[in-house]
């Protein structure tokens, strides 16, 4: 018997390609997955905008007038230009002063339509909390104990509580409005009002607490400069108990 301690067993040339396989798919798959989307949403796009264009100026009966009938190629993105450009012509008339009244007065219009006025009213609250991000959006990132003391769950602090709900909840503290997203669909959550005392606040931003949420836990953003020794008490793990 010997002292001299087993070598570990040296990888096989299978063992090579399935790392290299696998390596591969780390770097291919965000790249295919990203141009996949990019190509599905510019075709949704354009199956939504260019049936409002007149038949003769189509991309594709451009591409036979001018290349012939057997020219076929599809070109995507004319949608999306013609989107874009609409929608910024549209917000630029809705900043001004015949744009607003214009405004004004359909909106009035459909206020008097009961089914129509709650789905308009509806929509308009999404697309203005989602896409108004220069002026509303998540303060910052927290820690609430949820759903019981001693579970931590991570949220994102959007506004203190106002008006009847900062009323009728029998505190004198703060009241802050968190949002708790699930995992691994952050659009989803619960909103919950909790005293200052009981949110812990966070230094991490509220993108990187999006992409940890997202990823189930396995994207924690960069480390920061460890804190100085003694200024909080080692953690015992279950390794550590003698």
């Amino acid at each position: 018997m010997t002292d001299e301690e087993p070598h570990a067993p040296k990888r096989g040339l299978l063992g090579a390609l399935r790392g290299n396989f696998l390596t591969g798919l780390v770097v291919i798959l965000p790249i295919a997955l990203t141009l996949y989307l990019i190509w599905t949403v510019t075709g949704w796009i354009d199956g939504w905008v260019l049936p409002f264009i007149p038949q003769a100026y189509r991309p594709e009966v451009l591409m036979r007038t001018h290349f012939g009938p057997s020219a076929s190629v599809p070109i995507r993105g004319v949608g999306v230009i013609i989107f874009l450009v609409f929608t910024v012509t549209v917000g630029w008339l809705a900043k001004g002063l015949i744009g607003r009244t214009v405004i004004r007065r359909a909106e009035r219009l459909v206020d008097r339509m009961p089914v129509i006025r709650s789905i308009y009213s509806g929509v308009k609250q999404i697309a203005e909390t989602v896409f108004a991000q220069s002026e509303k959006s998540f303060e910052k990132a927290c820690l609430v104990e949820y759903p019981r003391k001693g579970i931590w769950a991570l949220g994102f602090v959007s506004t203190p509580a106002k008006g009847e709900i900062d009323a009728k909840i029998p505190t004198s503290e703060t009241i802050l409005s968190v949002f708790l997203p699930t995992t691994p669909n952050p659009t989803s959550g619960f909103l919950l009002y909790l005293p200052a005392s009981e949110v812990t606040m966070l230094d991490m931003k509220v993108e990187d607490a999006a992409k940890l949420i997202i990823s189930a836990g396995l994207v924690y953003p960069p480390s920061k400069p460890a804190a100085p020794e003694g200024s909080k008490p080692n953690k015992s793990t279950p390794d550590s108990a003698a």
